[in-house]
């Protein structure tokens, strides 16, 4: 034992004296340079979609700021002290989520946001992060792959901040922390006759959770099904959406051009529909750039899973990178009409605060995994 202790010292030692300065500070130069460039992207095609709000935009670069400030201080932290933590922050959460219940900020038929006097927040952004942190720090416990009892225990843990957040309703986020959660188990190693059952009993439940789904949540996956079945009602925005992402061609109608978001035929263009914008002004080629953006970007974080050296970080590395993938998927399938419309922003894209603060400080936790890296004890 001491023998390994006097190693791991040594090789940290050699290690602190090889850094970069990047290390030092504990950031992964190109997963930065991406982000980086998706902001950037983000607040030119923001700026044509509130038609040259600068408000809007001074605004947003804000919480960009911000977000990049969370995610250098998430960086420093090293993953024992999440570790630790991880308990109390998701207890944190699903405090605040009760308090949305009682003191919510009602905005759209929704209660989702807490209001703090100089700004809002939403508690279900966050606890985007620290539900699969949760899942994470209770599997890396547990023998590999688990087994059926910690299956239900991570359940329970990923049900309970779902419900809450479906009773708001926010239904859209609530399906994003079940799958972000998900994949934690996945990458746990589930056996696939399990994963068989689950999906199964998902189709036999479909029946049920379609009798408790609200009138217009219904409305959404009909109209999914057959938007022209209420073109000027249920239908009207992912027809429009659809309108504007083909009315762009290849090249697009350039920057400031697009019509369906200026002559505010496309609802939510600086939200949930802000990629229509994208695709109108920018075309086939500017949403391809932004693509592969998200890719390198996914790719990177997939990576940083891989050669992470314990199970906490490799679970936690894991499900932040496939979390940020279905956020982007489920949007942009959302606007191109091959997912049913559900809230859900374009990372790093759309307008919002708690949203991009929430993303980055993901990334901060990954970047964090990447540049805090031990030897693991035989």
């Amino acid at each position: 034992m001491q023998q390994t202790n006097f190693l791991q010292r040594l090789v940290n030692q050699r290690h602190a004296q090889h850094k970069t300065g990047w290390q030092r500070l504990h950031l992964d130069p190109q997963l930065f340079l991406a982000l980086v460039l998706l902001c950037v992207y983000g607040l030119l095609v923001l700026l044509s979609a509130s038609n040259d709000s600068h408000l809007v935009l001074y605004k947003q670069m804000g919480r960009i700021v911000l977000g990049f400030a969370v995610m250098f201080i998430c960086a420093q932290i090293p993953p024992e002290k999440y570790r630790a933590w991880v308990p109390w922050v998701f207890s944190a959460g699903i405090f605040l989520l009760l308090l949305v219940l009682v003191f919510g900020h009602t905005g759209k038929g929704a209660e989702r946001w807490l209001n703090l006097g100089l700004f809002r927040f939403q508690p279900s952004e966050f606890m985007k992060v620290a539900v699969p942190l949760m899942v994470a720090w209770y599997l890396s416990e547990k023998d590999l792959p688990p087994k059926l009892k910690p299956l239900l225990v991570s359940l329970v843990i990923m049900l309970l901040p779902a419900l809450l957040i479906a009773k708001q309703p926010d239904l859209g986020t609530a399906l994003m922390i079940l799958i972000a959660s998900s994949s934690v188990i996945l990458f746990a190693g589930i056996g696939w006759r399990i994963l068989l059952s689950v999906g199964s009993l998902l189709l036999i439940s479909a029946p049920v959770l379609w009798h408790f789904m609200r009138t217009y949540q219904r409305d959404r996956v009909l109209t999914f099904l057959n938007p022209d079945r209420d073109p000027l009602g249920a239908g009207y925005h992912i027809i429009q959406s659809k309108i504007a992402i083909g009315s762009g061609g290849v090249f697009g109608k350039g920057w400031f051009q697009g019509t369906q978001s200026h002559l505010n035929f496309l609802p939510e263009h600086t939200t949930d529909f802000i990629f229509s914008v994208l695709g109108e002004e920018f075309g086939l080629l500017g949403a391809m750039v932004l693509l592969l953006l998200y890719l390198f970007v996914v790719f990177r974080a997939l990576r940083i899973a891989y050669t992470a050296t314990d199970n906490f970080t490799r679970l936690v590395a894991g499900s932040l990178a496939l979390s940020f993938f279905f956020s982007v998927f489920v949007n942009i399938g959302m606007v191109c009409g091959i997912l049913p419309v559900v809230g859900i922003p374009l990372p790093l894209i759309s307008y919002g605060g708690t949203s991009v603060v929430t993303v980055l400080a993901s990334f901060g936790i990954l970047m964090s995994i990447r540049t805090h890296k031990r030897i693991v004890r035989q």
